[in-house]
């Protein structure tokens, strides 16, 4: 039986990255050591660490003025690195569009209580269970605010921002944990961009971040570990990094790489995408959650049943039969689709065909 894990994230990663750290696992490039029990110090990790930065640095087209930064901490950490690093006693504003941008902005208001700055919530779809982008009035933004934040792509909602909003000018630091290297975005459009790696990357344990020089902070951070730039001065090796996290990583962009890069994954999300939204649309039993197109995730895709019963029996009918981790996150409901990068394109079609009998069953 194939299985198929649809898992927000941790995430499918590509088979060819599991069989080659499979043969490397007991003896990386016959150093007689696994990439688990080497130095951060050595060569070898030296050329591991260089090499997933410059090929993830060929594949976003990163100019040279931004540093790349691989930390620890997941991209939640940042939530407070952000404002401890860049709010520098000014506003800072959060569009929040789900879930994680609603965490983040949470976060902000927590340590604004300790440090100060003024975090703004600059709009938000909650009210409206996050079925949708919200638009806010660029006017309305301080030009000599710190930051706008954004999230790319909500993961549990399945909504997604393709064209950056106007920020009056403020620079804008983005949460593209779950869409990136899925979709293509100009880097140079940020003054920041964060990822979880548990998604499109690889396994839980580091967060890629790519921030532009002159915008890190000047002044230290309350702690040296929560400091950019003390963590991008020492190329990501301030401390023990973590070092088979940042390996499998760079397995991963090598596989991009391989498969065409960015653009090349953009255009096969597109169509695997493509394939289930169509397929829901012609259903008078399936719905999306999602009321705007042009604002679909081609990442996640939620959908319902007429009913929580369905849904429920339809999880049940599924998982046995190869179909993993397709139940919705809990604030949401019903199922949830993670295509990301690695998911195979028979997934997809395989879904639908359990998807349109489960339907002819149920009606």
């Amino acid at each position: 039986m194939t299985i198929y894990n649809f898992s927000a994230g941790p995430a499918v990663l590509p088979k060819p990255v599991l069989e080659k750290a499979q043969r490397e696992f007991l003896d990386y490039q016959g150093s007689g050591m696994s990439v688990l029990e080497m130095s951060h110090r050595s060569s070898e990790f030296d050329a591991i660490i260089k090499d997933a930065e410059s090929t993830l640095r060929e594949l976003m087209a990163i100019p040279d003025n931004y540093k790349v930064i691989f930390l620890q901490g997941g991209a939640s950490t940042q939530f407070s690195m952000i404002p401890l690093n860049f709010a520098k006693g000014g506003k800072a504003y959060y569009l929040v569009g789900g879930s994680w941008g609603k965490k983040a902005y949470t976060e902000a208001v927590k340590l604004s209580e300790t440090i100060p700055f003024e975090p703004i919530l600059l709009a938000s779809s909650e009210k409206d269970n996050y079925n949708h982008i919200p638009t806010f009035d660029a006017s309305a933004i301080d030009k000599e605010a710190s930051y706008v934040h954004i999230t790319t792509n909500n993961t549990i909602e399945g909504t997604a921002i393709y064209d950056l909003p106007d920020t009056n000018g403020v620079p804008i630091i983005a949460d593209m944990s779950s869409n990136i290297l899925a979709v293509r975005y100009n880097v140079e459009d940020f003054a920041m961009i964060y990822a979880g790696a548990q998604k499109n990357i690889g396994p839980a344990g580091v967060t890629v971040v790519i921030v532009r020089e002159d915008f890190l902070n000047d002044t230290p951070a309350l702690s040296s570990m929560l400091d950019y730039r003390i963590q991008a001065d020492a190329g990501s090796l301030y401390n023990t990094p973590p070092a088979y996290s940042i390996y499998i990583s760079k397995l991963v962009f090598d596989w991009v790489k391989e498969m065409g890069g960015v653009d090349k994954m953009e255009a096969l999300n597109r169509e695997k995408s493509q394939l289930l939204y169509d397929f829901i649309e012609q259903s008078d039993f399936y719905t999306s959650p999602v009321i705007n197109k042009e604002e679909r995730s081609v990442a996640n895709i939620p959908f319902v049943t007429p009913s929580k019963d369905l849904d429920s029996k339809f999880v049940a009918e599924a998982t046995p039969l190869g179909f993993k981790n397709i139940k919705g996150h809990r604030s949401v409901g019903g199922m949830r689709a993670s295509l990301y990068n690695a998911f195979p394109r028979q997934g997809v079609v395989d879904l639908i065909a359990f998807m349109e009998k489960f339907e002819k069953e149920n009606s």
